[in-house]
């Protein structure tokens, strides 16, 4: 696991597209519970190193109702993002994470966590490549149909604080589907302790 992930660190596939250069930024561990695939590192992820380290960030731990300390515990959580690297600014926020990363990664990692309870699928790319034609006919049907999607994966809109509007138009997200998620979360931290 540990030389799988340095050669990541060293990726750079798609260094012609990225504006920023290469910085993958992942992490993971053998005995990860729970995986979190996202979209792609922001400009503040990418400058800082740490995956999450933004208000998405804040957000999605207050989702999952985990500290800080639990969240960056890799032994407890996996962040695997769709794309490792910051992908650019496009007109209406950062581009889409580049196709790259996921085909040629992500198989091999999951081989190597064999403990894995859950996967968080973090937008609409993470549910695309997973779900595959499992998908509803939008990312808010998919979520809003996340039992579906149980035990294995567990569907989820961004965390930015972009989609703000989103979760006051879908009341039974915050409602609904975010104490579920807290308590499945929460179920599979506790029966490791």
């Amino acid at each position: 696991m540990e030389n799988l992930l340095q050669q990541i660190k060293k990726c750079c596939i798609c260094k012609d597209y990225l504006p920023l250069g290469c910085k993958p930024i992942l992490t993971a561990h053998r005995d990860s519970k729970i995986v979190i695939v996202g979209q792609a590192p922001g400009i503040k992820v990418h400058e800082s190193g740490i995956p999450w380290a933004d208000k998405s960030g804040d957000n999605l731990r207050k989702w999952l109702k985990v500290s800080e300390e639990q969240f960056y515990d890799t032994r407890l959580f996996a962040i695997i993002p769709m794309g490792f690297c910051y992908p650019g600014k496009g007109k209406s926020g950062d581009l889409p994470p580049r196709k790259e990363c996921a085909p040629q990664w992500h198989e091999q990692l999951f081989r190597y966590m064999k403990n894995v309870k859950l996967v968080l699928l973090v937008g609409q790319y993470a549910q695309k490549y997973y779900l595959k034609e499992n998908t509803a006919k939008n990312l808010t049907e998919t979520v809003k149909q996340y039992k579906h999607y149980l035990p294995q994966y567990f569907p989820l809109p961004h965390p930015s604080p972009l989609n703000n509007r989103w979760q006051k138009k879908n009341p039974w997200f915050n409602k609904e589907v975010l104490p579920a998620l807290s308590e499945h979360v929460a179920h599979i931290l506790n029966a490791e302790n």
